[in-house]
């Protein structure tokens, strides 16, 4: 009868919704870069077993966003700037490879669904939907790279993205710089779309160090630095 008990607790659906609220304490700023997460706090603040707690941590490592450190435990992601400035160098790379291979492969379907995010992109831009935006920024980058066709490259780029989740979140918090983010993408995308592979490679990697240099912006005397 105590297993059948705990069992709602642990069910994907409630795993799923402490997962989208860490994400939420982390992208928000409440949970900063080094913070250990408590399992008992947090498990008291959503009203849930320690169970789901751990299974979302477990899964929010996986995404980058925490990191497990053994007999200590775990830690909101913590990087140098130097770190980050390498990881965008190198996402710059990947991501203008990756653009200028996907126009040689962009199939109607592929564009379709590329146009698809941009809409949706500019539709959570009107609504100030800065979650709904950033995850629809990632899809809409890792399907560019996808649609390569290299394997190395995707797994690559997702590793460097996992990087920085817990920095490039806050940027899309405000309409101007969404605004500017898709305006970019548009570009890219127009570039693909007229089989202009070099052009498109140039305007990805623009696109990826415009994000660095917002970063750099950002971390100008605060605790990241």
């Amino acid at each position: 009868m105590t297993t059948k008990a705990e069992a709602p607790a642990k069910s994907p659906r409630r795993v799923a919704a402490v997962i989208e609220e860490l994400k939420q304490l982390i992208f928000s700023g409440e949970l900063k870069p080094g913070d250990r997460l408590n399992e008992a706090a947090l498990a008291l603040r959503m009203g849930t077993s320690r169970g789901p707690i751990r299974e979302a941590m477990r899964v929010l490592a996986g995404m980058g966003l925490v990191t497990a450190i053994e007999n200590r435990g775990t830690f909101v992601r913590q990087m140098s700037v130097r770190d980050m400035l390498e990881s965008y160098d190198m996402r710059a790379v990947i991501f203008g490879f990756a653009a200028q291979r996907a126009a040689e492969f962009l199939t109607p379907e592929r564009r379709q669904h590329l146009e698809d995010l941009l809409t949706q992109m500019e539709q959570a831009t009107i609504e100030g939907a800065g979650n709904r935006y950033y995850e629809l920024n990632l899809q809409f980058h890792d399907d560019i790279v996808a649609f390569s066709n290299n394997r190395r490259a995707v797994l690559a780029y997702d590793e460097y993205v996992k990087e920085l989740h817990v920095f490039r979140r806050r940027f899309f918090d405000y309409e101007a710089k969404m605004r500017r983010s898709n305006e970019e993408h548009r570009a890219i995308f127009s570039a693909m779309v007229a089989g202009d592979g070099k052009l498109a490679r140039q305007l990805a990697e623009q696109h990826v160090v415009t994000g660095r240099q917002r970063l750099l912006d950002s971390l100008e005397g605060n605790e990241f630095s």
